[in-house]
């Protein structure tokens, strides 16, 4: 099982490393790694498990973040209709995104930065990902909301993007163009 004991912080070189494609179809070893990923967020997410093993409550895990320079993620979401997306994909990719940008009101944070970082992260507000899940299957999933912006974090993770990548060092609470706010 995986704790915060195995997740990578912010300053280790993997982060910012461009990740390598999972051979296809995936290894059982890298099926197991997708398990395990799900499974840490899925327990983040129970107050009972989080408090017993110390973990910080998480949507979404990349490959990198446990040390793993692969293209591989994992994410347990729930959408405003109640619809939970809970999957982990093998080189995902977004391959269509609108033109409207919006943002998590009060910002985004990574179990790989300890730290508080202000500023508005500005994401597509709907895309289209595409990626292989753990039985080897094609999966395209059309995202609005939490989940698109979920998606976009942890494949910025797979390119070496940290979040606070995109935040605007000189204004990072002004809202850019075409930007609508995700609450």
């Amino acid at each position: 099982m995986l704790t915060m004991k195995d997740i990578i912080r912010e300053g280790d070189p993997i982060l910012r490393q461009v990740a390598k494609e999972v051979s296809l179809p995936p290894r059982q070893e890298d099926v197991e790694t997708a398990k395990k990923m799900l499974e840490f967020l899925i327990h983040s997410q129970n107050p009972e498990m989080a408090q017993k093993y110390h973990l910080r409550p998480g949507v979404g895990l990349a490959a990198p973040q446990i040390g793993i320079s692969k293209r591989l993620i994992a994410v347990h979401v729930t959408d405003d209709n109640g619809k939970l997306y809970s999957v982990a994909l093998f080189n995902p990719k977004i391959v269509s995104h609108s033109v409207q940008v919006t943002y998590l009101e009060g910002g985004e944070g990574c179990l790989s930065v300890d730290r508080p970082v202000p500023g508005l992260v500005p994401r597509y507000a709907k895309i289209t990902v595409r990626g292989i899940d753990h039985k080897g299957e094609k999966v395209e999933l059309k995202l609005k909301g939490m989940p698109a912006i979920v998606f976009q974090h942890e494949i910025d993770h797979l390119d070496g993007i940290m979040f606070y990548d995109r935040i605007n060092k000189e204004k990072p609470f002004e809202p850019p163009a075409q930007m609508a706010l995700y609450r």
